[in-house]
């Protein structure tokens, strides 16, 4: 019986493997449908708004889907001059950083500390440090290459939103199953648009808070936040690093170290009171879980898959519960105060 049991197992996992590689060789055909599910997601309640008021589907669609692409691409308009001003100064940044390591090397040798300065001006030097960031913003840009397809397939999406559980009843007269699908969309629903409204906050204070200290690219920098807030434990530190490297090159140690300020405020005002306190406890994730998944699904679908992998944890999670001999899966998942109950 135990012979019986391991090889289910080794079974059972070998699918997994054979399942992930198939995701990430089609990563390139999984990642913008999954950005335009979530996309939909987030869409929805305004189109679901507008239908209640008795517009037609077409209608709506066309109102939600044409707000959505004029923000999109003034958007677009201003991070893309931002991001070409940044790329070209970046030898201007990188040369003052420089300047600012070796004085701190400087101090130190006062205090007996040896800080190296060869090896970080040489990193300085391949503006590895500015050009990450270029590469992270150029990525996400890049995910957008396929805009048509994406915004058309949200559109079928939010159309087709309204008959998929009814379709679903048909097809499969099972409760518990529609239960459970009811279930992943209620939950990712909510957590898509609370977070997203959050990261907006978030963003705009960055945005006008770096604007009133006169840091370059504030709109960029705001973007950035809103985009890292959806990043779960380290996101919001990504975001802001290279505001506060900015604004030491440009204004000062002093400024930087305000900015600095701002976002540990921000980030525990909002990551840490705001957030918990309007999400609760539905989500009911381990927090190693949360960090963990972070790096699996980035592994497996780069920068969207990072952007998403609460929402992709949660569903595995409602899966996994659903089955018997994979609810043990959902348990590990789970935080303490889920699995008591």
């Amino acid at each position: 019986m135990q012979e019986r049991q391991l090889g289910y197992f080794f079974i059972v996992m070998a699918s997994i493997i054979i399942v992930l590689a198939g995701i990430k060789l089609a990563a390139t055909i999984i990642v913008p449908f999954l950005l335009s599910l979530f996309i939909a997601i987030i869409l929805s309640p305004s189109y679901n708004f507008l239908k209640s008021k008795g517009l037609p589907d077409v209608l709506s669609i066309v109102l939600v889907i044409g707000v959505f692409l004029l923000l999109l691409a003034f958007i677009a308009k201003l991070i893309g001059t931002s991001v070409h001003s940044f790329s070209a100064n970046i030898d201007l940044y990188s040369s003052k950083l420089i300047t600012y390591y070796e004085s701190l090397s400087k101090l130190g040798a006062d205090f007996g500390l040896e800080i190296p300065v060869s090896e970080i001006t040489t990193i300085f030097d391949s503006k590895q440090a500015m050009r990450f960031f270029t590469s992270i913003i150029n990525g996400l840009g890049s995910v957008f290459t396929n805009g048509f397809v994406v915004i058309l397939t949200v559109v079928f999406m939010l159309l087709e939103s309204k008959n998929f559980i009814y379709k679903l009843r048909y097809a499969d007269n099972n409760a518990e199953a529609i239960y459970h699908i009811n279930q992943i969309f209620s939950q990712i629903k909510s957590y898509m648009v609370i977070k997203a409204l959050i990261s907006l906050l978030t963003g705009c204070m960055v945005w006008l808070f770096l604007s009133f200290m006169g840091t370059d690219y504030a709109f960029l920098w705001g973007v950035l936040a809103f985009l890292f807030n959806f990043i779960p434990n380290i996101g919001s530190i990504i975001a802001a690093v290279p505001a506060v490297l900015i604004t030491l090159v440009q204004l000062g140690g002093f400024s930087a170290l305000i900015v600095a300020t701002f976002y540990i405020i921000v980030n525990i005002t909002i990551g840490s009171i705001l957030e918990p306190k309007v999400m609760g406890k539905g989500l009911g994730l381990s927090t190693l879980v949360v960090f963990l998944s972070l790096i699996f699904w980035g592994w497996l679908l780069g920068i969207v898959g990072m952007l998403l992998s609460i929402p992709l944890t949660i569903m595995a999670k409602i899966i996994f519960a659903a089955n018997e001999n994979t609810k043990w899966i959902a348990i590990f998942l789970g935080n303490a105060e889920n699995s008591e109950n």
